[in-house]
């Protein structure tokens, strides 16, 4: 554990220094948007009732969905800046800015409104009495004596901001909780618990030096005020300093993948191709099949796997399901003709949703059909990955068969395997390619309807890289080079209970069974 945990560290200060960038800039816009607004909202009731009420429902909406919500909203933006021929990211930097300075923004509003409302009225008559102008009071009267209780909304705001940036995963941008999702899904909970201690450290260090800046102001102290200014600059320079003084080593590309194991395996094993063609590689991990997908189209990745079924429903929004390779054809050239990006081809193996039970459950239900668990659905409780519900695949095959089920569950797939295990889910959608359909004894049952589509693993690769040789040269000795059999065997090396291997170690095995055949 002591060495994985090493390792797990090794990870972290890339990943701190976008987090801390990332935060940093959060606050200032909270900052930006809160301290103007306070002092209207001080001296107007009803500015202050609707900014206080406005900046309280910001704080109701969860995290994720808030940060979620920023991709539609900047994607219609984009639509409306078309005819200019301007756009704006909507994946990464720019939602994750937007939805964690909104979060910063409440905080840092209403102890700004306190301090200023709460200042005693005799002291303000007096401002008045000698004659200062609106600014003159605001600078030398109620922002020092204001400043205190603004400072700690500033604590508030910067530890909330800190810890919810850790879900910027999920739209494409790096931090530290690239490691905290990564240690989910593949149980390494050392690295669950870098990043976690990470975070935490980064959050309290924050928040202490914050707080010797608060205690200077309350104690008219000036060298405690700059000695946590110095600091806190200090602090931020030093953990953005692979930033700032990264050298490049030839052309960086950016490798995505989705959040489960399969992905960053085949991520770590791209990487790997393209790091000894000369490239330097980052990589974007945990990210939904949408937001994979657009990011790959605009850019903001170079290159990921998808699986030929997923595009086909999600980004054609096709409900037939026609043979293997005319899917692979038509989205082949929907792709390149709709973005200019490409599908290299097959990496050789499927991974197909699979509705599997446990043999006993098989042999006392006598299921060995998905037309079969229909008869017995409205008993059952289905447990599934966290996308599959709310995918077109779902309705597909609810409606061929006209399953309906007692409950469903989502769950990490991780725990999904282990919901139908101990027995709190019945039957659960399993991915063919998973080792632990095997290593857990699960019947899968037959598609005698061919509701479900074909999932062919296949290679996507951006706009900005379909023309790149060098780019394409090192990744085409791995289409139709990777069988079924040992991708089942590198996902359960990652997701066994003991003896886990990292994507990486896993990613170097399968490769090397790809160079012995």
């Amino acid at each position: 554990m002591t060495g994985r945990f090493v390792d797990a560290l090794a990870q972290a200060p890339p990943l701190l220094a976008d987090h801390v960038l990332l935060s940093a800039a959060a606050l200032v816009l909270g900052l930006a948007v809160a301290l103007p607004l306070a002092v209207g909202a001080s001296r107007s009731p009803g500015l202050r009732r609707v900014a206080l009420g406005a900046a309280s429902f910001v704080q109701t909406i969860p995290g994720l969905a808030l940060l979620a919500l920023f991709y539609p909203l900047l994607l219609a933006l984009n639509g409306l800046l078309e005819p200019v021929g301007a756009a704006v990211p909507a994946l990464g930097f720019l939602p994750a800015l937007l939805a964690l300075g909104l979060y910063a923004v409440l905080p840092i509003l209403r102890n700004a409104v306190t301090g200023l409302t709460g200042i005693d009225p005799a002291i303000i008559e007096a401002a008045d009495g000698v004659g200062m102008t609106p600014r003159q009071k605001l600078r030398l009267v109620e922002a020092p004596l204001a400043a205190p209780v603004v400072m700690a909304g500033i604590r508030t705001a910067a530890v909330w901001t800190i810890g919810a940036a850790t879900l910027s995963t999920t739209v494409g941008q790096p931090s530290l909780g690239d490691m905290i999702f990564a240690g989910l899904q593949t149980q390494n909970w050392a690295l669950v618990l870098a990043g976690c201690l990470a975070a935490a450290g980064l959050a309290l260090a924050a928040d202490a030096l914050l707080g010797l800046i608060e205690a200077g102001i309350a104690d008219r102290r000036r060298w405690k005020v700059w000695a946590g200014l110095v600091a806190l600059l200090a602090g931020v320079l030093l953990a953005l300093s692979p930033i700032l003084f990264s050298g490049a080593r030839g052309d960086v590309v950016t490798v995505g993948a989705k959040g489960f194991s399969e992905q960053y395996i085949l991520a770590r094993m791209i990487g790997g191709r393209l790091q000894a063609a000369g490239y330097e590689v980052r990589y974007r991990d945990g990210l939904g099949s949408t937001v994979a997908f657009a990011a790959l189209t605009r850019g903001d990745i170079d290159v990921y796997v998808d699986y030929t079924g997923t595009l086909w429903t999600n980004a054609m929004r096709r409900e037939d399901n026609p043979p293997r390779d005319e899917m692979l054809d038509e989205l082949g050239a929907w792709i390149d003709a709709s973005y200019g990006a490409q599908v290299m081809g097959r990496l050789g193996f499927e991974n197909t949703y699979a509705f599997a039970v446990t043999q006993e459950t098989a042999r006392r239900y006598g299921l060995e059909t998905i037309d079969e668990l229909a008869g017995v659905a409205p008993d059952f409780t289905m447990g599934t990955d966290i996308e599959f519900l709310n995918r077109p695949e779902w309705t597909s095959i609810r409606d061929a068969y006209g399953l309906a089920f007692a409950s469903t569950q989502s769950f990490q797939p991780t725990f999904m395997y282990r919901a139908v295990e101990s027995g709190r889910a019945d039957v659960i959608t399993a991915f063919s390619s998973d080792g632990r359909i095997a290593a857990s004894n699960l019947f899968v049952l037959g598609d005698p309807r061919g509701a479900i589509p074909n999932y062919d693993a296949v290679l996507l690769v951006a706009p900005g890289r379909a023309g790149d040789r060098r780019f394409r040269g090192a990744l085409q000795p791995l289409i139709d080079a990777i069988p079924v059999e040992a991708m089942r065997e590198a996902n359960f090396m990652v997701d066994r209970d003991a003896d886990k291997a990292t994507p990486a170690e896993a990613a170097r095995w399968l490769e090397s069974r790809i160079a012995a055949h």
